[in-house]
């Protein structure tokens, strides 16, 4: 396969994101003075924003790259639900996975941004886990997805309280059931409950506090014994590592691959791992080889991170890159 027919194939696979989902609204303005009423700046207002955040973006990566993706997750029925549905229906990301409960908040992260500067972030949110009622539509409403045939479904996990230990079991059990691959973007809260993923990709961070092992990830037995405590709790397929500087490292028990980052000017590395699981996701559905799989997602997370802010994958830029650095495809 040629790395351009890949990036063809891409656009025929059909994905599903189960996971926390938010805003992302930006307040933008100047600032030029302080307030007589406390130590704090004026920000003269001059525009508002709101952008898809969380387990969307990954969403918004795929549909980048051309694949079909389905958003799967429990918002409230509040405002923020309302432009959240407008923002998929823009962004062309399926909400037929979504429910909509009057129990549960919209997230919404606000960010005052003044001369360019964050100055204050404002959280509106509710992070206890769904009610067993609410557990049981969003499972249902899985199965009925992947009843209609999807190739992958991506657990993106933002300890939300979406992705509770009963809804992630039962639905890698549904995926099994329908053959469909499942990939792990995991927080701390229910790392251990990913029991039989097909792909698992914590961070180092993520690694150390899931598996309670600290060691020098340049060590490579210390490493490589987390790595292999961690397969012998939740027996994945294959493990994928992030190593920010040090570049990925992915294990699928046969082979082993230590992939080095790739020089970047770095802006901002908000987001880079939602570009990688969700290039790693379309190349494991395309069946290829675990090297090309890290090479790829690791390349990407670079791109991303040479950005400001949070932004999808362009899918041209990153098969020219591809070209450039001679990734072999399967």
């Amino acid at each position: 396969m040629t790395r351009e027919s890949l990036f063809e194939e891409f656009k025929n696979k059909k994905v599903i994101v189960l996971g926390d989902v938010m805003i992302d609204a930006y307040l933008s303005g100047e600032v030029n003075r302080m307030s007589p009423e406390a130590p704090v700046p004026i920000v003269d207002f001059k525009k508002r924003e709101e952008r898809l955040g969380g387990a969307a973006n990954v969403a918004l990566n795929l549909i980048s790259l051309g694949a079909q993706v389905t958003m799967s997750t429990v918002i409230g029925n509040d405002a923020a639900a309302k432009k959240m549905m407008q923002l998929f229906e823009e962004s062309t990301i399926s909400a037929h996975g979504i429910l909509q409960t009057d129990t549960r908040q919209t997230t919404m992260k606000t960010r005052v941004i003044g001369n360019f500067q964050q100055l204050l972030r404002i959280d509106q949110e509710q992070k206890h886990d769904l009610l067993k009622i609410e557990e049981d539509q969003l499972i249902a409403r899985v199965e009925d997805l992947l009843k209609e045939g999807y190739d992958a479904l991506i657990f993106e996990d933002y300890n939300k309280g979406i992705l509770t230990h009963r809804v992630i079991q039962e639905v890698i059990q549904l995926t099994k059931r329908y053959g469909v691959i499942t990939t792990v973007d995991p927080k701390l809260d229910n790392f251990l409950s990913y029991v039989g993923v097909t792909l698992f990709k914590p961070n180092l961070k993520e690694l150390k506090e899931g598996v309670q092992q600290q060691f020098d990830v340049q060590d490579r037995d210390q490493f490589e014994g987390a790595v292999k405590t961690l397969r012998s709790k939740i027996q994945p397929k294959i493990v994928f590592v992030t190593m920010s500087e040090h570049g990925v490292y992915i294990d699928s028990k046969e082979e082993r691959h230590y992939i080095a980052a790739h020089p970047r000017m770095i802006s901002d590395v908000s987001g880079a791992g939602d570009t990688v699981i969700g290039v790693a996701t379309l190349c494991l559905a395309a069946q290829q080889p675990i090297s090309t799989i890290a090479q790829m997602a690791n390349l990407a997370g670079g791109i991303v991170c040479e950005q400001r802010g949070v932004v999808a994958i362009n899918a041209q830029h990153l098969l020219d890159e591809a070209n450039k650095f001679d990734i072999e495809c399967g």
